[in-house]
Formats: structure tokens, sequence, C-alpha cells
């Protein structure tokens, strides 16, 4: 049922995700908007290629937060109007206020529209939804960050991973499917640049150890 609570809870979980965390961490102290160096996303990655780790990780870790929280608002604000959380009601809500999180994110108010590629406030997303098929997808960006470096490459492969979980290994409704596909599809879009360098060799491979100078 749509209700001025429900769409109220909408509009609330892009403003989450239109925070940017990346751009507000940069400016204020380092006096650098990193969506003008490195790939000029305004997100995790770019953040510790641009900034290092000590920005990068409360970036990231903020923006697995939006996601998460923008979720789980359908617990607060539509648990009582969607028949439970174990109904499908409520996961469809769930996952409304988390796709809205992450076109925050994509698209920040906040920032003039300009803003990173999601794959943190989708992480918080999946956690959210699927816990365990979540943790999945952590596992694989670690094998293959640690082994490739490429974080283009784990996030893709992450995705594929989510999709995977949600339709064999954790099966579950048709919704989170639905959602895993097209998630999958979204990664796909907004890293379609990196997988052009990945094909010619030229992605750039990172290094979360080695302290990174502005």
């Amino acid at each position: 049922m749509i209700t001025p609570y429900s769409i109220s809870a909408l509009i609330l979980a892009y403003l989450f995700g239109s925070i940017p965390t990346a751009v507000w961490i940069g400016m204020a102290f380092y006096g650098i908007d990193v969506r003008e160096y490195g790939s000029g996303n305004a997100g995790a990655t770019n953040t510790f290629r641009v900034l290092g780790k000590k920005a990068g990780i409360p970036v990231m870790l903020l923006d697995i937060l939006k996601g998460f929280t923008a979720t789980n608002l359908a617990y607060f604000i539509g648990v009582t109007t969607t028949g439970g959380v174990h109904s499908t009601s409520y996961t469809n809500y769930a996952l409304a206020l988390g796709i809205a999180a992450v076109m925050g994110h994509l698209f920040p108010i906040f920032a003039g529209f300009r803003g990173g590629k999601g794959i943190a406030t989708l992480l918080g997303m999946v956690l959210a939804i699927h816990l365990h098929a979540a943790l999945l997808c952590v596992v694989v960006f670690i094998i293959v960050l640690l082994i490739f470096r490429y974080v283009s490459l784990g996030s893709i492969l992450a995705g594929f991973t989510y999709l995977i979980g949600v339709t064999f290994i954790f099966p579950s409704n048709r919704s989170v499917v639905i959602y895993g596909m097209c998630m999958f599809l979204l990664i796909l879009v907004t890293h379609q640049k990196n997988i052009e360098r990945l094909i010619r060799g030229t992605e750039s491979k990172v290094n979360l150890f080695k302290k990174k100078q502005a």
C-alpha cells in the first residue's frame, strides 16, 4: 500500500544515498574534490586512489552504511503496512528503498548529481536484503582484489556472484532475483570504461597498503 509515509521514506532513502561522503571528506580534510582527479568518480575506490586509505576507508564504510540504513527504513516505516518482515511486500519495499539510495549515490542532489559508481552503497543494500549472499560477494571481491588488484574486476565478479547466489545457492523470491539481475546489469553499465581498459590491459591496479600522496 502506498502511503505518505512510504513515499517519504523513499525520498529519505534517496537523500541518504545522496550524501557525497567522498566529496565532503575530501573537501573538509584535504581541500580536494576527488571528482577532479583519478577516475573522476565520487566513490570509495577513487578516494583510495587520490587521497589514500585514511580517507578511503571512512568513505567506503559510510557509503556502505548509506545503503544499509536506507534499506532498513523498511523495518521502521513499512513493517506494519507490508505484512511483516517475511512478506514479499516487505522485501519489495526494502528493495525500492535500497534502489533509491543507490540512485542517490549515482546522482546526488547535494553534489550536482555527479556521484560514484554505487558499489559500496549496493553492498550496504544487499547486506540488508540478503546477508549470506552479500557475504559471499565480499569473499569473492576480496579474493579477486588480492589476486589481480583490480577493484573493477572484483566489483563485476561480486555482482555476478550475488546473482548466482540468490538464484541457485540461496534461492530467493522472484523480486530478489530480478533485483540481482538489474544490479549486475547496472554494474556492467557503470563499469563500461573499466571493462574496456581491462580488455586492453590498461586498467589501473591498486595497492591498498601503500600510503598515497594526493
